[in-house]
């Protein structure tokens, strides 16, 4: 994972801070390789279709990768009902499969959203390394 200072997206910030996605391949312990989604910024009613495009693209390659995705949450600020309805659109498509997308986001008030919302496509986890031991754990099931 990436070391180094803390993003000033941690911070509050006192507008919007703009949206950035992108997909980093990290090889789990048993090996296997994972798409790590890291999100930074904002999602609020003017980029809340943007994100879930994008959200939704990047999960269609990684299952065209063979591989299991999970979305960091960490630095994204989900700023409104319309940015967790992008979240939903974005993983219906494994929810109607039977699965969902681990998400790492421990913001408070992020989580909160999340489990008032109910949706099916994702599962809260509060590190990475729970987000991959799931997705370890589904695989062995499965």
């Amino acid at each position: 994972m990436e070391q180094g200072q803390l993003s000033s997206a941690r911070v509050r910030p006192a507008g919007s801070a703009p949206l950035h996605l992108r997909a980093v391949r990290e090889r789990g312990p048993d090996g296997g390789g994972v798409t790590v989604l890291k999100a930074r910024g904002t999602v609020d009613a003017s980029n809340a279709t943007e994100f879930s495009e994008a959200l939704a693209g990047h999960l269609t390659e990684a299952d065209r990768a063979g591989e299991p995705a999970v979305l960091d949450m960490t630095e994204l600020y989900l700023a409104s009902a319309v940015a967790v309805r992008s979240l939903d659109r974005a993983t219906g498509g494994l929810a109607l499969a039977g699965r969902c997308l681990p998400i790492v986001q421990p913001r408070p008030h992020v989580r909160e959203a999340l489990r008032l919302a109910g949706l099916p496509g994702v599962r809260a986890h509060a590190t990475l390394a729970s987000a991959v031991h799931s997705l370890e754990a589904e695989a062995e099931q499965g």
